[in-house]
């Protein structure tokens, strides 16, 4: 049985859900939020010694031969449970099983969490894609606008988060990737206050998104340039109607990226190049468990179909 660990309202889990139900694969989607909903035991007989008992379900570790690690949620604490401090304690409780819960599932994962979160590691991406001969814009990672501003002299730049894009509070906010100019520095403080990942500009023709399942490669080319506002960053556009289109990579390229998850011990990964106006590709980043439905959506790419093989050859093992 396959394993999907994920939250309710993950719009992309419904499309392996729907490809194994089709095949009539058997699955089991855990939305992790409802856990307290539950009653969950964990023995120590064997690594597959676990329960997770719903009242219109059983899981149990025994049954489980591959897993999908997509999109967990926090689990939902009982709300009559109103201390915060005795709340942040559940939470967390909460938190700790769900990783040794995770441990457990060894390697039936088809990206396991430890490696998902490793793999993360944008710097480290940075120096892996060169080493595997990818194109990679000259950057820097820094909080000193010294440096930053010594980097700025050169030929035209971007800069974007290390880590987390998304700003919460009152109003939630996304920070983009964003051009930025030396007349831009002017607070030190200000500046010195988290580290950025400053990068030399490439003029695009496209941004490419490529998605890897095992040994399957699927390009999709995102017209990014045809509207002003997405020029730097293809998320930014407000419309949402950008033109998309299923490309295939040269061959040696798609090897790389096939090499590139590979030695991220991954077997799942989407990267993001950018196809320049010269027809070279470069590497901007990979993200370990990335958003692919609506790529599917517009290109007719087969990549639930993909992640189903995927999984049913785990099964197989």
């Amino acid at each position: 049985m396959i394993l999907i660990v994920t939250n309710e309202k993950d719009l992309t889990t419904d499309y392996v859900v729907l490809e194994l139900r089709r095949r009539g694969t058997p699955y089991v989607r855990l939305n992790t939020e409802t856990l307290p909903t539950g009653h969950v035991t964990l023995g120590f007989a064997s690594a597959e010694d676990w329960l997770i008992t719903f009242a219109d379900r059983e899981v149990r570790g025994r049954d489980i031969t591959a897993a999908y690690f997509r999109r967990p949620g926090s689990a939902l604490v009982d709300p009559d449970v109103d201390d915060l401090g005795e709340r942040a304690y559940c939470e967390a409780e909460w938190g700790a099983l769900l990783k040794s819960l995770y441990m457990r599932i060894g390697s039936r994962w088809l990206n396991s969490p430890a490696n998902i979160m490793l793999a993360e590691d944008k710097p480290r991406q940075l120096l892996l894609a060169r080493e595997l001969g990818f194109n990679v814009p000259e950057a820097i990672v820094t909080n000193d606008m010294n440096a930053a501003d010594r980097f700025l002299s050169g030929p035209a730049c971007i800069a974007k988060p290390l880590r987390e894009a998304l700003l919460e509070g009152e109003t939630e906010r996304v920070i983009f990737t964003s051009r930025v100019a030396r007349a831009s520095l002017r607070d030190v403080r200000a500046f010195a206050a988290a580290p950025m990942i400053i990068q030399r500009e490439i003029p695009k023709h496209a941004d490419i998104r490529v998605t890897v399942v095992d040994n399957q490669v699927f390009a999709a080319a995102i017209h990014s340039q045809d509207q002003l506002e997405t020029e730097v960053d293809w998320r930014r556009g407000a419309s949402g109607d950008l033109p998309y289109q299923a490309v295939a990579l040269p061959q040696a390229l798609a090897a790389q990226c096939i090499q590139l998850v590979v030695a991220l011990g991954l077997r799942f990964g989407a990267i993001d190049l950018v196809w320049d106006k010269n027809d070279v590709y470069w590497f901007l980043e990979i993200n370990p468990n990335g958003q692919w439905a609506w790529i599917e959506t517009r290109t007719g790419h087969p990549i639930a179909a993909a992640i189903a093989d995927a999984l049913e050859r785990t099964m197989a093992l």
